[in-house]
């Protein structure tokens, strides 16, 4: 089954790529997006394979040069094998009816559809890999790709260039750091396959193999948007094409969490709890600072784009809150923790490609993302709307949102773990809680701006007012993915197994967490359930009695309508109503110091008198602070060093013979030294 269906999956790209370069405008569309589904439909079923009990692995010694390829397909593969098909199959849907409105440029050019299938493809392929060789070159493949597709719009916009050059340099910083960590731990054990890292590991001493953890869990984090290594995800998501958004944000930004799990626990077979503490700090960091700028920010793409990394960074603190039971020996918490993080990763997957497939379809309808400018859509488009709704649901984690799930699972084996000896894990784990309680709030604040101005505010400009409802196949995608919230939210139970058996693909003993329809907590001394079909059923009464009981009060005592005394000042405007800037300026003020907005008022006044004003002018930014504080340093001394070095080239052949003779030597001191 697996092979047949990863052979089907590779023939499809393939396909998907030569359609996109060779057919005309009119047909490449839905001819390319039919094959990219079947990409994701195969991947998929691959993977549910692999969860299902299935394994498979097999060697390609003549496909790559010196190396060969090498593929095996596991519990955990499986897992972000069957996560990517399945956002894949939806957005592909959804994508053909969003490129067939924006002609032959953009996401619509033979460049963008040739490319769309192979980044589908290598979404797929990346957790099949099995050696060293074989995993970089899909990454890298992965990585180009995405590249390619998030420039798809330069021509239109200059941001997106600026996008583009951000990504390639963060992407290909973190291959680099890649390849110097994995190419450490090959020459320690002796090979490059992944079952002779595995094997060889416990040989490499503790200083190597934490030089290794940390080198390739950078790289890793930087993928899934950990803060600081964030900077490119917030500028290429936003300008990338919406269904390449989606693709980047619920599936491509995985790949990083399962480079952790896949070799920190499993190759590395795990380590001391300083690796683990760390993921967890940089996991609350991410948490916490990127759910606030998303929000402050008024781009509804924007605010997306920080979300992801705001439940990134829970997913790296249940993934290092079990490394860090597992350092202390608590190995059933150590699976209980991974479950609740792997589940996060299905569900976030699952609710933020809906939420930006409807961004998607707002920006098509209206030409926005300007949240200050939107409004009145709950109206115009009443199924994004919804669909919109039903994913902001499950991203503030309530219930019944699918997202409200994962997290209750992973506050579980936080508050279970605080009876694990240890100072670091006193002091760790409440401010682990807490930071996941802070940023669930501020998540509620987000997700009520941008609903509540976004689609049920008054409309605030003319696209906003003419917006219309998107195209079926736009609609049909978001519907697969919004049964696929409803789905995980109802009944987590069609996890149960799958998910065990990628929890023991690590190491770790099966946790038994989701069973049933049920979230199930079973260890030692503790037992703790929680049903979500009970939860939406009890909700649903509540809501019914808090919807009837003022009608049936209403029989009794009935009220005149009357027209309300308005002191003159006629109907309200949209100008009166909450804007997206104003409704985030109390929590604003409360975290003013981390966040350092900028404001500027200009006032012009008139010629004839300095007293009377002509013009008022506002302008308000909320900047990334980690990339001012520290990117920006950066650029600066880089730039000042190039301009430096300009002095270097004076056009003296004597001057470039003299370079090459001072780099020899320095070469031969440092080979004598070595020797």
């Amino acid at each position: 089954m697996i092979p047949a269906a990863l052979a089907t999956a590779t023939a499809l790209g393939g396909a998907g790529a030569l359609a996109g370069c060779a057919l005309p405008y009119r047909v490449r569309i839905p001819v390319v997006g039919v094959l990219t589904a079947g990409v994701g439909v195969a991947g998929g079923a691959a993977g549910v394979a692999a969860l299902g009990g299935s394994r498979w692995a097999e060697g390609f010694p003549g496909l790559l040069p010196l190396a060969g390829a090498y593929l095996t397909v596991d519990a955990l593969a499986g897992l972000f094998m069957a996560v990517a098909g399945a956002v894949v199959a939806a957005v592909a849907v959804y994508g053909i009816g969003y490129a067939s409105g924006h002609g032959p440029h953009g996401l619509g050019s033979r460049t963008a559809q040739a490319v769309l299938p192979v980044f589908a493809l290598t979404l797929v392929l990346v957790p099949a890999a099995a050696s060293v060789s074989t995993f970089l070159v899909l990454w890298e493949l992965m990585a180009l790709a995405s590249l390619l597709l998030v420039l798809a719009e330069h021509r239109e916009r200059a941001s997106v260039r600026l996008a583009g050059i951000w990504y390639a340099v963060m992407t290909h910083l973190g291959l680099a750091l890649l390849l110097a960590g994995f190419a450490l731990f090959a020459a320690q054990t002796g090979g490059e396959t992944f079952a002779v890292l595995r094997a060889g590991a416990h040989t490499v001493s503790p200083t190597v193999r934490g030089l290794v953890f940390v080198l390739v869990a950078s790289a890793f984090a930087s993928k899934a948007g950990a803060v600081p290594l964030h900077a490119w995800l917030p500028r290429a998501h936003p300008e990338a094409p919406s269904p390449v958004s989606a693709l980047m944000s619920a599936a491509m930004v995985n790949l990083g969490v399962y480079g952790l799990v896949r070799t920190g626990l499993d190759l590395l077979g795990g380590g001391p709890a300083w690796w683990w503490l760390g993921l967890m700090a940089v996991g609350g960091l991410s948490a916490v600072y990127g759910i606030l700028q998303a929000a402050m920010a008024s781009d509804l793409k924007r605010l997306l784009a920080y979300s992801t990394s705001e439940n990134m960074g829970l997913v790296q603190i249940g993934v290092g809150a079990s490394g860090l039971f597992a350092a202390y020996g608590d190995r059933p918490l150590a699976a209980l923790a991974l479950a609740a993080a792997l589940l996060h990763v299905v569900n976030h997957a699952a609710f933020k490609a809906l939420l930006f497939c409807a961004a998607g379809s707002v920006l098509r309808a209206t030409g926005l993302r300007d949240l200050d400018r939107l409004g009145g859509l709950r109206v115009r488009m009443p199924a994004t709307a919804g669909l919109f709704a039903l994913a902001a649901l499950g991203a503030v984690a309530l219930p019944p949102g699918n997202g409200f799930i994962s997290e209750w699972l992973l506050l579980q084996s936080l508050i279970h773990g605080l009876a694990v000896p240890g100072v670091a894990v006193a002091v760790v784990l409440p401010l682990s809680v807490a930071l996941i309680a802070l940023s669930a709030g501020i998540a509620a604040a987000a997700f009520v701006k941008a609903l509540g101005v976004g689609f049920f505010a008054r409309p605030r400009s003319e696209q906003a007012a003419a917006a219309k409802e998107s195209p079926v196949l736009m609609l049909a995608g978001m519907g697969l993915l919004a049964g696929l919230c409803a789905a995980l939210a109802l009944v987590p139970g069609l996890l149960g197994d799958g998910l065990d058996r990628s929890v023991t693909a690590t190491g770790l003993p099966g946790s038994g967490a989701v069973s049933g329809g049920e979230l199930k907590v079973r260890l030692t001394d503790i037992s703790a359930s929680l049903s979500p079909l009970w939860l939406v059923a009890a909700l649903t009464v509540a809501l019914m009695l808090a919807a009837g009981l003022p009608r049936l009060y209403g029989h009794r005592r009935r009220r005149k309508d009357a027209r309300l005394w308005d002191c003159g000042g006629g109907a309200p405007t949209p100008r009166m109503a909450y804007t997206a800037t104003s409704f985030a300026e109390p929590l604003q003020r409360v975290f003013d110091d981390v966040v350092a907005p900028e404001q500027d008022v200009d006032v012009t006044p008139v010629r004839e008198s300095a007293y009377l004003v002509e013009r008022v002018r506002f302008q308000h930014r909320m900047p990334d602070r980690i990339e001012h504080r520290l990117y920006e340093p950066v650029l600066r001394a880089l730039a000042g060093a190039g301009q430096a070095a300009r002095r270097l080239a004076g056009g003296s052949v004597h001057l470039y013979l003299g370079y090459g003779f001072a780099g020899l030597v320095v070469l031969l001191l440092i080979l004598a030294v070595g020797w």
